[in-house]
C-alpha cells in the first residue's frame, strides 16, 4: 500500500459506497456496472491489481452472504416493516457489509486495509468484528451495540447474537521470547446458535448446534448441541429444552 493515510481513507470511503450500491442496486441511483467498476478501481488503488481481480471474482458470493444476513434479521425481528428499513437503518447491515468486505481482503493476504474497514464499522455501529473471524450465512445481530467477535472465532449458519455479546479469548500462549502466539483462542458457534444480551463466551470452546445461551452468562466451557444455558445463583445447563 503506497497511499498516504488520508488518501487511503478517501479510497476506502468511495470503495464502501460502491460496495453498498452493488450489493443493494435497488436502492442506488447509479448502475450496478458502474459500482462494480469503482470497486475494482478502488481496491486496485489501495491493494494492487491482483487483489482487486481476486476480490471481484468473489464478489458474487460476498453479495449473496450479505443478502442472507438481511434475511436473517427480517426473520428474527418483529419490528421490521421492510427490507428497505433493514438496509437503511440497522447497524448490523453496516457492520456486516464492512466485515464481509474486509474478510475477503484479509483472506487474500491484504494488510492493514481489512482492519481499517472493520474499525470504521466499529466506530460507526459499536459492533467490533475482526476481519479474520469466519462467519457463515444468515448471520443476525439484533441491536448490536457492544458486540465483540475475536479474530479466530468461527460462526456457523443461522446464528443470532444480541447486544453486548463477547466472543473473546480467555488466555494467551507465549513463545520463548514472551510474545503472544496467534493461535485459535476464540469460540466456535455451530449452526443455529442463539446468544442473548450481555453474555461473554471466552476461549476455544464449542457451542453445539442449536444451543441457546441466555443473557448475562459468563461461559468458559463447551456446550452440547441443543443445550440451554441460563444465568442464576449458579449457572445451569439444560439439555432437554427446559429452563428457558
Amino acid at each position: 500500500m503506497n497511499c498516504s493515510l488520508n488518501q487511503t481513507i478517501a479510497h476506502l470511503k468511495v470503495l464502501m459506497a460502491a460496495v453498498k450500491d452493488a450489493v443493494f442496486p435497488q436502492y442506488s441511483d447509479r448502475k450496478e456496472e458502474s459500482a462494480l467498476g469503482e470497486i475494482a478501481f478502488e481496491i486496485s488503488s489501495v491493494a494492487g491489481a491482483e487483489a482487486s481481480g481476486k476480490f471481484m471474482e468473489s464478489f458474487g458470493e460476498l453479495r449473496r452472504q450479505i443478502l442472507s444476513d438481511v434475511e436473517a434479521i427480517a426473520a428474527i425481528d418483529p419490528a421490521v416493516k421492510s427490507y428497505q428499513e433493514i438496509v437503511f437503518c440497522y447497524p448490523a447491515v453496516t457492520a456486516m457489509l464492512y466485515y464481509r468486505t474486509a474478510h475477503v481482503l484479509h483472506s487474500l493476504g491484504v494488510e492493514v486495509i481489512p482492519r481499517m474497514l472493520t474499525e470504521y464499522a466499529h466506530s460507526a455501529t459499536g459492533i467490533d468484528i475482526h476481519p479474520g473471524a469466519v462467519i457463515g450465512d444468515y448471520f443476525a445481530i439484533d441491536h448490536g451495540t457492544g458486540v465483540v467477535i475475536g479474530e479466530t472465532a468461527v460462526i456457523g449458519n443461522h446464528v443470532t447474537l444480541y447486544q453486548g455479546v463477547t466472543l473473546g479469548a480467555r488466555r494467551f500462549s507465549y513463545d520463548s521470547e514472551g510474545r503472544p502466539l496467534n493461535e485459535p483462542r476464540h469460540p466456535v458457534l455451530e449452526d443455529g446458535v442463539t446468544v442473548y444480551s450481555n453474555t461473554s463466551i471466552l476461549g476455544r470452546v464449542t457451542i453445539g448446534k442449536g444451543a441457546v445461551i441466555g443473557g448475562n452468562v459468563w461461559l468458559t466451557h463447551s456446550v452440547p448441541a441443543g443445550a440451554r444455558v441460563v444465568q442464576g445463583k449458579s449457572q445451569e445447563t439444560f439439555t432437554d429444552g427446559a429452563g428457558i
